[in-house]
């Protein structure tokens, strides 16, 4: 497929509650979006498979690398988790979820009992899952931790491996109320799939169904492939595929405050609530509800929010500069992923917006 870019000479007429517009507008030349193209596909950055770019809803690049094209849908790992967020913030508008500060286990009482039993874990809440700070001992980043990821693909029931997990100690960090913002992080897959149990629960009908009425066809989300749990809940901790330009539509959502073709798709208070830093993950990088808030650029930083996924996967939205981006990548595993991704940012892209003239 040919692809476009469209730089500085288009003037764009500011639309805050702008949907995606891919015209086969004239293509006009960016040195840096050339230069970023020549690079990508010479293999610099190895498996990235596409990029999309997007300024007040006008798609200006758009280009499928590695064999992919148009119609390809890609496995980007953990960053479909923030499809819990938005589900989440949908059950609470339609008042199935009262709120994220809810205890779990007031969806979850057909788990009881549960093993290593602790009254704390009654105060478990949906935010403490969303934020990936609660008190149970799961952290995908260690391989000695009960409850990483691994562990957990090998048993049938994902929920249950998550509330049996034993209280979590802090050996090499604060306790979280001595932490900025109150919480610890800790990276735990098994609790965005308890997230699945918990909206199915709340629901009272399969969660997929839910998504499907309420956020994909509304978003004319059409050709996918969903991840399914052991016990046919649908996987919120990764794993789904969709397209680029669905992927794209997703984030402009977050970036329109929920807003889509003029429908409420989701409270413009819960997109605020979930890009809003809740916990500390690096000096530079802090957590909203599954979703990473991070400054990008050069001369210039803008705070920005996205959904990240291994391989250097990025959905991500700059507000500053009404600025959505897609970055897919099978860099499985590769220690310079997410370095990838994040230069392809600061050194190409956000120079490149910064160039357009409102």
């Amino acid at each position: 497929m040919k692809y476009l870019f469209i730089i500085t000479a288009l003037i764009f007429t500011y639309q805050s509650n702008a949907q995606l517009k891919f015209s086969e507008a004239r293509q006009l030349q960016s040195a840096l979006l050339e230069s970023m193209d020549s690079l990508v596909t010479s293999g610099k950055y190895e498996r990235i498979t596409s990029i999309l770019i997007a300024k007040n809803g006008n798609v200006l690049f758009e280009k499928y690398y590695n064999g992919k094209n148009i119609e390809s849908k890609h496995n980007t790992r953990s960053a479909t988790k923030t499809i819990a967020t938005l589900l989440t913030g949908i059950s609470i508008d339609k008042g199935l979820v009262k709120s994220e500060n809810d205890k779990i286990f007031n969806y979850l009482q057909h788990k009881i009992p549960v093993n290593n039993t602790d009254s704390r874990k009654q105060n478990i809440t949906i935010e403490d899952l969303l934020t990936m700070s609660s008190i149970l001992e799961c952290n995908d980043g260690n391989r000695f931790s009960r409850g990483n990821e691994e562990r957990m693909y090998i048993v049938e029931d994902w929920t249950k491996f998550f509330l049996d997990l034993p209280i979590r100690s802090y050996p090499w960090e604060p306790k979280p109320e001595k932490q900025k913002y109150g919480r610890a992080f800790s990276y735990c897959s098994a609790g965005v799939a308890t997230m699945a149990e918990i909206l199915q629960s709340a629901i009272d009908a399969p969660l997929d169904d839910f998504a499907k009425q309420h956020l994909f066809e509304p978003l004319e989300i059409e050709d996918y492939t969903l991840n399914y749990t052991p016990h046919n809940i649908l996987n919120t901790a990764g794993g789904s595929e969709y397209k680029s330009r669905d992927f794209l539509k997703l984030i402009q959502l977050l970036l329109n405050k929920g807003q889509w073709n003029g429908e409420q798709i989701i409270s413009s208070s819960w997109i605020e609530n979930a890009t809003t830093p809740k916990v500390k993950v690096y000096d530079d990088t802090d957590y909203g509800y599954l979703l990473w808030l991070k400054e990008f650029g050069n001369d210039k930083k803008y705070k920005s929010y996205y959904m990240s996924g291994n391989g250097g996967n990025k959905v991500l939205a700059t507000p500053d500069l009404d600025l959505t981006v897609v970055i897919t990548s099978t860099n499985y595993g590769n220690r310079n992923a997410h370095n990838y991704s994040d230069e392809i940012m600061n050194s190409y892209i956000i120079p490149a917006i910064e160039k357009i003239k409102n």
